[in-house]
């Protein structure tokens, strides 16, 4: 069991386990706050902590495989495992909205009643909730970031949007405990609020699935495509920063996980010896590796067969 963690970088492992811990902690709580309350909103919130305990578990364990070093079997990584921890956290985020929205639309149809007498302490364990799930929230996406982990990214965005979900659930219970003297219809805000949790916590597993499906699929990045394109031009030509080719093509990049993979093809002058296009083409692999922080780029040198090329022209001439 220790060997499996070893490869986990501290800062990572420290953060997904107090996710863990953390998501434990507040699963109690909400459930607490909905015994107390009855309330609908409180319910959704309580069932998505289910999902955030799960996927907590699921982060530490892909986090232990993706940072495992390549082998003979994966001489890729295996950092994909990172978008299948973000597609599971997806899915079980979009399954809890489904239960949650059904739930909300009984509250409404049957008039299920609220404990009025335990609204203050339901609310103020709401609160605390939506306190720890803002700040950890932050705190993983940032860690994420840093470290280029689709894991803690996703795991970072779902307990910020539970700091949502709690807010429209206090916001909920609030409405009905300041008109409940005054309107009778304010019971029907908790379920209101419920639905709406509902509806945005489905918007956010649908689109941790959709980014998942992506790295699953090798999707290019745009703004890896725009610095590698921007590295790789500046090369060009004459004027170009040295070393110096004629031009390049087949540009192709991909992720496992944060791990990048860049191959291109880069043209130089067809009277250089194999030593000198090696020398350029590692030089520039080194700069892109360089750039994206965690990956390998491969170069294939060709020799340039363009009359008009004016990076050829001093050697031709």
């Amino acid at each position: 069991m220790r060997s499996f963690f070893k490869h986990i970088p501290k800062i990572e492992g420290r953060a997904a386990t107090a996710s863990l811990v953390a998501g434990i902690a507040l699963l109690v709580l909400k459930f607490v706050a909905y015994f107390l309350t009855n309330s609908s909103a409180i319910f959704s919130d309580a069932l998505e902590s289910i999902v955030n305990v799960a996927a907590a578990g699921f982060a530490i364990y892909s986090l232990g495989i993706a940072h495992r070093p390549a082998d003979v079997d994966h001489p890729y990584g295996h950092g994909k495992v990172e978008f299948l921890a973000a597609g599971f956290e997806g899915s079980m985020i979009l399954s809890a909205a489904v239960v949650s929205a059904v739930r909300a639309l009984d509250a409404i149809f049957h008039h299920a009643p609220l404990h009025l007498d335990g609204l203050a302490m339901g609310l103020t364990l709401m609160a605390i909730a939506l306190l720890v799930n803002g700040l950890l929230g932050g705190v993983l996406l940032r860690v994420g970031r840093r470290a280029g982990s689709a894991t803690l990214e996703a795991d970072g965005h779902h307990l910020l949007s539970d700091a949502v979900t709690s807010m429209a659930a206090i916001l909920g219970l609030l409405t009905v405990r300041l008109l409940h003297p005054f309107w009778r219809y304010a019971n029907y805000a908790d379920p209101i609020a419920a639905l709406a949790v509902s509806l945005y916590i489905g918007r956010t597993g649908v689109m941790l699935m959709h980014g998942a499906v992506g790295g699953l699929m090798d999707r290019q990045d745009a703004n890896d495509e725009r610095l590698l394109r921007s590295i790789l031009d500046a090369h060009l030509g004459p004027n170009g920063n040295e070393p110096q080719i004629c031009s390049y093509h087949k540009l192709r990049h991909r992720h496992s996980g944060r791990y990048h993979w860049v191959d291109f093809h880069i043209m130089v002058p067809a009277d250089w010896d194999i030593d000198r296009g090696h020398r350029v083409a590692s030089s520039i692999e080194y700069e892109i590796e360089k750039s994206l922080g965690i990956g390998n780029a491969t170069a294939h040198v060709e020799p340039c067969r363009a009359p008009d090329c004016p990076q050829c022209t001093p050697t031709k001439a």
